[in-house]
C-alpha cells in the first residue's frame, strides 16, 4: 500500500511531491499526460504574468534573463525539478475514480495509454488536478463546429483570416495583439462593459491603442448567439449583427474537475462549487482526502494560481507528519 497517491504532477502536485517526500514520505504521482501538461498547452510563445521567483517550487531556483518567463522556459525549469527531486512519477496514467475504504485507506482505480488497468491502495490522496482539460463552454448552437476552438496555440493557422475571439481577459487580448502580426482581421467580443482589470499592465495600452486605432474591433456588452462556418451572430447594445467569419476562438476560461471529488463524498459549497476543506491542513471532509492547487477553488480557476497552490504541499506534509507521531 502507497503511503501517499498524488492525482496531477502539474506544478501543484509537483510542489506536494517534493514537499511529502522531505518528510519522510514517499508519494507517488499519478499524471494522465506528462509533467506540467497544462503548461505545455498554452500558446506557444507567451509569457508569464509573474516573476520566476513566484512560479519556483521546491526551492529550486528558476534561472531565467527575462523579468517574466517564457511557456518554454516553465517546462524546461518544471521537467529539470522533477528529474531532480526524484519523485515517483507514473505519466499517462489516468486516475479514474478515488475509492474509500471502510478502514479510511483509499483504493484509487486508474487507466493507462495501453488501455490497462490498475487499482492502487492508498493511506492518503492529494487531489492535485489542474484544470486546462475543462473549457469553459458557451452552450450556443455552432460551438462544435470545425471552425471553433478554445484553446489558441500560434497565430500562423490564422494568417489573414477573419477570427472572432470570444472574451476579454488576458488569453483573449493576448491572442488578438498575436493574431495581428500575421494580418488577421480581428473582432474581440466580450459580455463585459470596459476592458477587464485583469488584464497585463504592460499589454493594456498597446492593446488599446490597437482598438483606438481601429486595428482591432472591440464590442462591448456583447455576446455571441450562433456560429456557423461562415458566419457569427452577435447580439450588441445596438442590436443583433451577422458577422462574416472564417475561425472562432471561444478564450472564455477554463474551470478545474470535481468528479474525483464528489463522488468520494466530498461536500461541495456554494454557487462557485468549492469543495470544503480545511485551509489550515488543506483536508477535505474526507478524512485523509486533501487537495492542492487549482481544484481547491472550485469554478472558479482564477482564485488559485502557481504562486499560491504551490504552498498547499507543505501544509499537506506537516498535516501527515503530526499523524504519524
Amino acid at each position: 500500500m502507497e503511503e501517499v497517491i498524488i492525482i496531477g504532477a502539474g506544478p501543484c502536485g509537483l510542489s506536494a511531491g517534493i514537499e511529502l517526500k522531505r518528510a519522510g514520505f514517499d508519494p507517488l504521482l499519478l499524471e494522465k499526460h506528462v509533467v506540467a501538461h497544462s503548461i505545455s498547452q498554452y500558446p506557444t510563445y507567451m509569457q508569464f504574468f509573474s516573476s520566476p521567483e513566484l512560479l519556483e517550487i521546491g526551492d529550486y531556483p528558476f534561472s531565467t534573463p527575462n523579468d517574466k518567463p517564457y511557456r518554454l522556459e516553465a517546462l524546461t525549469y518544471y521537467r529539470n525539478v522533477a528529474q531532480h527531486s526524484q519523485v515517483r512519477i507514473r505519466s499517462y496514467e489516468e486516475a479514474t475514480a478515488v475509492i474509500p475504504q471502510a478502514d479510511g485507506s483509499f483504493i484509487v482505480e486508474t487507466l493507462n495509454r495501453l488501455g490497462e488497468k490498475t487499482a492502487h491502495a492508498a493511506r492518503s490522496v492529494v487531489v492535485a488536478t489542474g484544470y486546462f482539460d475543462h473549457p469553459n463552454l458557451l452552450g450556443i448552437p455552432g460551438e462544435e463546429l470545425p471552425n471553433v476552438t478554445h484553446f489558441y496555440r500560434e497565430a500562423h493557422p490564422y494568417t489573414g483570416m477573419r477570427v472572432c475571439i470570444i472574451g476579454g481577459n488576458n488569453s483573449a487580448v493576448d491572442a488578438a495583439m498575436d493574431l495581428l502580426k500575421v494580418n488577421a482581421s480581428v473582432t474581440v467580443v466580450y459580455r463585459g462593459s470596459d476592458y477587464s482589470p485583469n488584464i497585463k499592465p504592460w499589454v493594456r495600452p498597446i492593446f488599446e491603442s490597437m482598438v483606438n486605432k481601429g486595428r482591432v474591433r472591440m464590442l462591448f456588452n456583447s455576446t455571441v448567439e450562433v456560429i456557423s462556418l461562415g458566419h457569427v451572430r452577435v447580439r450588441t447594445p445596438e442590436g443583433v449583427q451577422e458577422l462574416e467569419n472564417d475561425f472562432v476562438l471561444a478564450l472564455t476560461g477554463f474551470r478545474s474537475s470535481r468528479r474525483f471529488l464528489s463522488a468520494a463524498g466530498v461536500t461541495v459549497e456554494g454557487d462557485w462549487e468549492i469543495p470544503k476543506f480545511d485551509p489550515a491542513t488543506m483536508e477535505t471532509n474526507v478524512p485523509g482526502l486533501y487537495l492542492a492547487g487549482v481544484v481547491a477553488a472550485g469554478r472558479d480557476a482564477n482564485e488559485i494560481f502557481i504562486e499560491t497552490g504551490r504552498s498547499h504541499g507543505k501544509l499537506i506534509a506537516a498535516h501527515l507528519l503530526a499523524g504519524r507521531a
